[in-house]
């Protein structure tokens, strides 16, 4: 079997928010056919999407058209050697990341099963949580949509905190003020008086606030007994969180969005950063590379819980390794796949039900990739 199409491609994809208008994301998606007439997939929504687009278009796809598919370590060592010799990240890393996966779903529809059960097959039925409180809402509205998932039979929630009142990128990017972070304790506070002390609460700062403000943050919301604070300290930096880990009773959870490489897992095993690790398979090198970091957190009993959106591709990983945790089902990420992908699982009452289908087990819809293709004019 032979590769004998690369395409990538950016999306125009609209969906909403609850209590929001109608949004968009600008996805990124990868698709490889072989001369078998098998077809892999993968899509997220990156910064720098025409950038990855362009990449895997121009650079990926001369060098890997008439390889093999199923030799995925070989194809992953080639583009390395051959388009970026020193440490990589950014474009390339997010590009790796996306073929990972595709080759992946090849891979599971070669072998008439899904990903998660060659990749182990440990898990057939997992926990769930959902990222609901953006930091676009406001206190009323966000105890309007955690009352709304917690009828839905949502027991595990998770909110928005250090985000900018000025965003420089969608919901949550943008450097936080010490207003934003008073307001944020407001914002927490008014959440777990509304859902009660029976329902989980993580909170997450995106790698967006300062030690200082992270302390802050910390100090005055263990009052509310947190299940984790995620990504807390600028770049994720291993010296600051293990000082923030030590300074406050939190869990510290870390390794989603942005985490490009195994290094970085090192860093914050060896710096008694975290208590939690979170690979993401869209960031880390697909399912290759998030097979190694769970590995690696299983060799240091760290627990393993998703984190950075994306559900539907990274509950195969959680599935297939003994260690596997909870999937996050961010909205974005959750209702975009369900829209425009058919055999997507939804969760139910707090969990979510592994697909038996191939590969991934969900397909883009008739004539999405077409009709949502988006060519940046200027």
């Amino acid at each position: 079997m032979k590769i004998t199409k690369v395409d990538s491609r950016v999306l125009r994809l609209p969906f909403s928010y609850p209590l929001k208008p109608e949004s968009h994301a600008m996805a990124t998606i990868v698709t490889i056919e072989t001369d078998d007439g098998l077809f892999g997939h993968a899509m997220s929504a990156y910064a720098m999407p025409y950038a990855i687009r362009d990449f895997i278009n121009l650079e990926v796809k001369p060098l890997i058209e008439g390889t093999d598919p199923l030799r995925i370590e070989n194809i992953r060592s080639e583009v390395l050697w051959n388009l970026s010799t020193k440490a990589f990240t950014g474009v390339f890393s997010n590009a790796l990341s996306l073929l990972d996966i595709a080759l992946w779903d090849i891979k599971g529809k070669f072998s008439n099963q899904p990903i998660w059960k060659i990749l182990g097959g440990c898990n057939d039925v997992l926990p769930v949580y959902i990222t609901f409180g953006l930091g676009t809402y406001n206190i009323e509205e966000l105890v309007t949509v955690a009352k709304t998932l917690l009828d839905m039979g949502q027991t595990r929630l998770k909110m928005v905190v250090a985000a900018s009142s000025q965003p420089t990128m969608g919901e949550v990017m943008g450097r936080p003020t010490e207003d934003d972070i008073n307001i944020d304790i407001e914002r927490v506070g008014a959440v777990r008086d509304a859902i009660g002390d029976k329902v989980e609460l993580m909170i997450d700062a995106n790698k967006c606030a300062t030690l200082p403000q992270a302390l802050k943050l910390a100090k005055a919301l263990e009052q509310f007994d947190l299940t984790w604070f995620e990504d807390p300290v600028v770049q994720a930096d291993a010296r600051l969180m293990a000082q923030l880990r030590r300074d406050c009773n939190i869990p510290i959870a870390a390794g989603s969005t942005g985490t490009n490489d195994l290094i970085h897992y090192r860093e914050f095993i060896m710096n008694d950063s975290v208590d939690i690790l979170q690979p993401n398979v869209r960031d880390i090198g697909g399912f290759t590379g998030g097979i190694k970091a769970a590995g690696l957190a299983q060799a240091f009993n760290i627990p393993l819980n998703m984190g950075g959106n994306w559900p539907h591709i990274n509950m195969h990983l959680h599935a297939g390794v003994p260690n596997g945790g909870r999937i996050e089902f961010h909205w974005q990420g959750w209702k975009i796949i369900e829209q425009y992908f058919d055999g997507a699982p939804s969760p139910d009452n707090g969990q979510v039900i592994l697909p038996q289908t191939p590969g991934l087990g969900f397909d883009p819809k008739q004539g999405v990739i077409e009709e949502y293709t988006y060519n940046f004019k200027g």
